[in-house]
């Protein structure tokens, strides 16, 4: 199997391979990028633990309070039923309060950043 350098490929945008690494090492360093991942952590860690804590919850309660789970609501559906259906909607929920925080607290700079990357990497190659 040939490799992207065997079959002839031309070099990526901006100079070699090594020049692109440096850029985005580069990258890395900038204020910005760290506080592009700042805003993003305090998104992802407190939504991922709240999260696997509720379903954690469901978990134990499926587990250990089986009457409580098993306590019919109206008709056939019970208390499990809707811990269940609920799981799927805190999901979507999650889904939804996330793309709405990214296009408010990191789109923006993650645009500026990656734009600006071409320009890092013709700086690095001089």
């Amino acid at each position: 199997m040939a490799t992207d350098k065997q079959a002839g490929s031309p070099s990526p945008p901006g100079g070699t391979e090594a020049t692109r690494d440096a850029a985005f090492v580069e990258m890395h360093r900038d204020p910005r990028f760290t506080e592009l991942k700042r805003r993003l952590y305090v998104f992802v860690f407190p939504m991922s633990l709240a999260f696997l804590a509720w379903y954690l919850l469901y978990v134990l309660m499926s587990a250990f309070a089986r009457d409580l789970m098993g306590t019919v609501l109206f008709g056939t559906v019970n208390v499990a039923l809707v811990f269940g259906v609920l799981q799927f909607v805190t999901t979507f929920g999650i889904a939804v309060l996330y793309t709405t925080y990214a296009r408010r607290r990191l789109d923006g700079l993650a645009t500026q950043l990656r734009e600006e990357l071409p320009a890092v990497t013709e700086e690095v190659g001089r």
